[in-house]
C-alpha cells in the first residue's frame, strides 16, 4: 500500500500541577501566597465545606432539603477556585459547589435554602454578580462565555473583570462545553473554565465517556491554553485558576483546566454509587482526598496539631449551628413564589393555577 509523505502541521502538550503529593510531602518549591496563615485558612474553609455538606445530607433524610448533591472529597477544587477569584469577578456555578460558595461570601443558610426549595438562597447577598445554581449539565458554560462577552464589551472604562465555570466530567461530552469554549476562544474572552474531574457522570464513569487521555485536552481544538491539575492539592488548584483569572484580565482570553480528583459520595441522595462504583476504587481514592492531605503538610511545618483540630471542629460545629438555627426559623416563602421567581410576566396560560395556588396559601395560613 501505498504511505504518502506528511509534514507536521502541529504538536500539542498537556502540562500536569502538583504541589503536594497524596502525603502531603512538597513535589517542588511552593508559590509566594502559600503561607502558613493562607493554607490554615484553606483548611478551615475545606472542613466547613465538608460538615456543611454532611449536615445537608441529614437534613435531606429527615425531609427538611431536597435532594443534595454532596462535594465530598472535591473540597479543595471549590476552596481553590473560590479563593482565586476577586469580588467583581462573576462565577457562573453548577451544583457540586458547597465550597467555592462559601469562598464566594454565600452564607450557610442560603446553600441550605437552595436545597429546601427556597429561590431566595440564590440571591447572594454578599455575591450579587454571581448566577444562580445551573443543575442542566454543561448549560452554565454557555452562560459563562455570555457573561464574559458582557465583561469584555463593558470593559473600555473600567478594570477588566472575569468569568469564571466550573463543571463536572460528564459536561465535557456535551455540545454547549464544545459551543462555550469554541466561542470563547474565537472571541478571547476573559473566561475561565475549570473541569472538575471526579471520575463519574452520575453512573457513567470517565472511561466509559471519552478516549481522550486526559480532559484537558479537548481546549486544544478550542485554541485555548489548558492545564491539568492534582484537584486534590488546594494549592495547585489555586495557582491554575489565579494564573487563568489573571491571563484573562490581561485581555490573553481564555483557559480551561482540568482538576483530577474523585467523587467519594453518590452523585446525589437520590442516588446508590455502592451499584456502580467498585469499593477497592473508592477505597484508594480515599486515601487520596484533600483535607487529610493539606493537614499531613500542616503539622509537619509544625503549625498544626491536635488541638488546633479540636478547637476548629469545636469552631465550626458552633457555626453550623447558628446557621441551622437560622435556616429553621427564616419565615418561609410564599408557594406561589415558584412562579414569582421564574416569570418576570406571567404567561397567561397559568394565571388560574396562579390563583389557586395563591387561595391556598392564604387559607393555610
Amino acid at each position: 500500500m501505498h504511505k504518502p509523505r506528511m509534514q507536521l502541521l502541529a504538536s500539542f502538550d498537556i502540562a500536569y500541577l502538583q504541589y503536594l503529593d497524596e502525603r502531603g510531602s512538597p513535589t517542588q518549591v511552593l508559590p509566594d501566597f502559600a503561607t502558613a496563615d493562607s493554607l490554615c485558612r484553606a483548611y478551615r474553609q475545606m472542613l466547613l465545606a465538608r460538615l456543611v455538606d454532611g449536615r445537608a445530607v441529614k437534613l435531606q433524610r429527615t425531609g427538611r432539603l431536597g435532594t443534595y448533591p454532596s462535594s465530598l472529597g472535591q473540597e479543595a477544587i471549590g476552596v481553590g477556585i473560590g479563593s482565586a477569584m476577586q469580588a467583581s469577578d462573576v462565577y457562573c456555578p453548577y451544583y457540586r459547589e458547597t465550597g467555592a460558595l462559601l469562598e464566594r461570601g454565600v452564607s450557610i443558610e442560603e446553600i441550605f435554602a437552595i436545597w429546601g426549595g427556597d429561590e431566595r438562597g440564590q440571591n447572594f447577598q454578599r455575591a450579587p454578580h454571581d448566577l444562580p445554581i445551573c443543575v442542566p449539565i454543561a448549560s452554565q458554560i454557555l452562560h459563562a462565555a455570555g457573561v464574559a462577552f458582557a465583561l469584555q464589551y463593558q470593559n473600555a472604562s473600567q478594570p477588566l473583570r472575569v468569568a469564571v465555570t466550573c463543571a463536572g466530567d460528564g459536561a465535557t461530552s456535551k455540545g454547549d462545553f464544545y459551543e462555550a469554549i469554541n466561542l470563547a476562544g474565537v472571541w478571547k474572552l476573559p473566561l475561565v473554565v475549570i473541569i472538575n474531574n471526579n471520575q463519574w457522570a452520575i453512573s457513567v464513569s470517565r472511561n466509559a465517556q471519552t478516549a481522550a487521555l486526559s480532559l484537558a485536552q479537548k481546549a486544544i481544538a478550542a485554541g485555548i491554553p489548558s492545564l491539568q491539575v492534582d484537584g486534590n492539592d488546594v494549592i495547585a488548584v489555586h495557582w491554575a485558576v489565579n494564573n487563568g483569572i489573571e491571563r484573562a484580565r490581561r485581555g490573553e482570553g481564555p483557559s480551561l483546566i482540568e482538576a483530577v480528583s474523585y467523587r467519594l459520595s453518590d452523585h446525589t441522595t437520590a442516588d446508590d454509587a455502592s451499584r456502580y462504583c467498585p469499593q477497592s476504587e473508592r477505597e484508594a481514592a480515599e486515601k487520596l482526598e484533600p483535607l487529610g492531605r493539606l493537614k499531613q503538610y500542616l503539622c509537619s511545618q509544625g503549625v498544626w496539631s491536635s488541638d488546633h483540630q479540636i478547637a476548629l471542629e469545636e469552631e465550626l460545629a458552633q457555626v453550623l449551628e447558628r446557621a441551622l438555627r437560622h435556616y429553621n426559623h427564616a419565615p418561609k416563602d410564599a408557594p406561589n413564589a415558584l412562579f414569582d421567581h421564574l416569570y418576570a410576566r406571567l404567561p397567561e396560560a397559568f394565571y388560574d393555577q396562579y390563583d389557586n395556588l395563591l387561595n391556598c396559601s392564604e387559607s393555610h395560613s
